[in-house]
């Protein structure tokens, strides 16, 4: 069983979903939470036509990228919104970024802030490394379902007079919290106020990018205003948007190290229903693997793989997964495999441990919880990893797995170049780089899959290409038959 004991005081974020039955108005009865500033998100995967769109993910010059945003079917004005931030945060990534830096990122991460039949909030967490350090930003973007309107948070308020009361309760409030603050950069100004939400007992809850209102070293700033003062201050929207939050439901999660043990002691590893059909000691094998899904090109790519008869192994991104239970599930009862590619696709090499920890076991809890299988294999973003990456990830009980085939597709538009260059460059044993978030990698597939199995190529999960023999945990493997160990 994988052994979580290490992990020790990590915390772990509270999975929300969104509750049924009649909405609860805010009331001095609810329970304060034991941060006022922390938000009930909402599981993604309630939200009927809800999917992911992957804008980039992969290398672009120097800089790594990752991002990645909601998109629901029936909003479509909000998901223009917030390709429209995305992009132009990713622009200016690109054009002002800090190529200094030997690794250069930039990350999109996304939570649902409320989801009603009538409103919905997605708060973007756009991070970036900067000269001094990492550095995150926040926008949470409302769309009012009645109207059909994306919407900045200031559109919460009632206009004008009420931003710049906001302005000055949150400003008095942040005078308390030491030198580390400064209350006067604070101004009542739209683009200040661009991150606002609801705590579950229903307090307007605004937070600020790093170093927008004090020092890079504060972190996180945000100030929950009471239900009661918030109230007068909030718009149609805003006050509909606050019941939908409040709405939103807890779920149970493991919080400490026995109730983590016991969430997957009953689960076993993850395995292909598949495993053990084929011999790759007498048979040409080649593990295709997808990475950065599930997404809207999955469900295409799956049937394609079923036509030919192929199985494949799915590094699945945490937060793409809880989106998109069903295609996980699909992955396992069709013979594939599902593997760990972390929480939101950062560069683990350039976290501390107890961040490396975070990313690992918060995306390990989703698979698990989803598919009933603990996921024994993880692939760092990028493929970039470390001794310390390594040790973490054999602490889990998961192998780290490269690739020694790398399709190139992430920049690619033409699916006969991510064909040839697959094709051409596969052999006995390899470990094929694929991504399921990219439309010109499905197109490809059924050509991959012809060519290969006129060749005499058998598909496989990657576990298989080592036969009886076991993938050691904390094991860098690249290729069947090669792996790593790194002293740990």
């Amino acid at each position: 069983m994988p052994n979580l004991r290490f992990i020790g005081g990590i915390a772990w974020m509270a999975v929300t979903i969104a509750g049924c039955g009649a909405a609860t108005p805010p009331s001095a009865q609810t329970p304060m939470p034991s941060e006022p500033t922390l938000i009930n998100y909402v599981d993604p995967s309630v939200v009927q036509g809800l999917n992911t769109r992957t804008l980039f993910s992969g290398e672009t010059g120097n800089r790594h990228v990752h991002a990645v945003y909601p998109a629901v079917a029936d909003a479509p004005r909000l998901t223009e919104k917030l390709h429209g931030i995305v992009s132009e945060e990713l622009d200016r990534f690109t054009r002002h970024g800090a190529p200094a830096l030997p690794k250069p990122e930039f990350n999109v991460d996304w939570q649902l802030a409320a989801a009603s039949p009538e409103v919905l909030g997605v708060r973007l967490r756009i991070g970036r490394s900067m000269e001094s350090g990492w550095n995150e930003s926040r926008t949470t973007v409302w769309y009012d379902r009645t109207k059909r309107r994306a919407l900045d948070s200031a559109d919460l308020l009632t206009g004008r007079p009420a931003l710049v009361t906001l302005a000055g309760v949150v400003r008095g409030e942040l005078a308390l919290r030491g030198p580390l603050v400064t209350p006067n950069a604070l101004r009542p100004d739209r683009e200040m106020f661009d991150s606002l939400g609801f705590n579950p007992r229903g307090d307007l809850v605004v937070e600020f990018d790093d170093e927008q209102v004090g020092l890079g070293v504060a972190g996180r700033v945000a100030v929950a205003v009471p239900s009661a003062t918030a109230a007068p201050l909030l718009s149609e929207l805003g006050l509909r948007a606050q019941r939908a939050a409040v709405r939103a439901k807890r779920v149970p999660v493991p919080t400490s190290q026995e109730e983590i043990e016991a969430a997957s002691t009953d689960k076993p590893p993850a395995r292909s229903s598949k495993a053990g059909s084929v011999d790759c000691a007498k048979l040409r094998c080649v593990a295709l693997t997808y990475d950065d899904g599930p997404g809207p090109e999955t469900s295409r790519l799956l049937d394609t793989l079923r036509a030919h008869g192929a199985r494949a192994t799915f590094f699945s991104i945490g937060s793409n997964a809880s989106a998109r239970p069903d295609l996980l599930r699909r992955m396992r009862d069709e013979g594939h495999l599902v593997a760990n590619h972390t929480w939101s696709h950062r560069d683990l090499t350039m976290l501390p441990s107890s961040k490396i920890a975070d990313q690992l076991t918060r995306a390990q809890h989703t698979i698990a919880q989803t598919l009933g299988q603990v996921p024994a294999l993880m692939r760092p973003p990028y493929g970039d990893s470390d001794i310390q990456v390594a040790a973490i990830a054999g602490r889990l009980n998961m192998a780290v797995v490269r690739w020694n085939v790398d399709s190139e597709d992430r920049q690619d538009a033409d699916p006969q170049a991510i064909a040839d260059r697959t094709v051409t460059r596969a052999e006995p044993g390899a470990i094929v780089l694929l991504h399921d978030s990219h439309p010109a990698t499905v197109d490809a597939a059924p050509e991959i899959l012809r060519r290969l199995s006129a060749a005499g190529y058998t598909f496989v999960t990657v576990p298989e290409l080592y036969g009886s023999g076991e993938m050691v945990p904390g094991r860098i493997y690249e290729s069947g038959g090669v792996s790593t160990a790194l002293d740990r």
